[in-house]
């Protein structure tokens, strides 16, 4: 795959997810204020962290699997869409669970 590894595995996370916002009517997208609220501080947590890592030569990203579009604290764009795609596909998956399974309660419910 080379530098469309990463790429790659976000492209499979958008497929293997994403649908459940059209078959299951989760709303997730329609929400994405809410959804980018919950996501935005828990992001940041990690892209500190990534940040320190990259900084302290602790952590690294092999550039013959990245695309090269380095952004802020020199962190490539892969791992910045990384925060939103996935947390974003977790979401959708639960959301499409309560769909499902009414009945399951995830500890959310008023």
């Amino acid at each position: 795959m080379g530098k469309w590894g990463y790429v790659g595995m976000l492209a499979f996370t958008v497929l293997g997810s994403f649908w459940l916002e059209i078959a299951f009517r989760v709303r997730v997208l329609q929400r994405i204020k809410r959804a980018l609220f919950a996501i935005a501080p828990v992001a940041l947590v990690f892209i500190i962290w990534d940040a320190l890592a990259i900084a302290h030569h602790d952590w690294s990203f092999d550039p013959q699997q990245i695309l090269g579009i380095i952004g802020p604290f020199q962190i490539p764009l892969e791992e910045y869409l990384f925060f939103l795609v996935v947390p974003l596909a977790a979401i959708m998956t639960i959301e499409a669970v309560r769909r499902v399974k009414p009945h399951w309660h995830i500890g959310d419910e008023t």
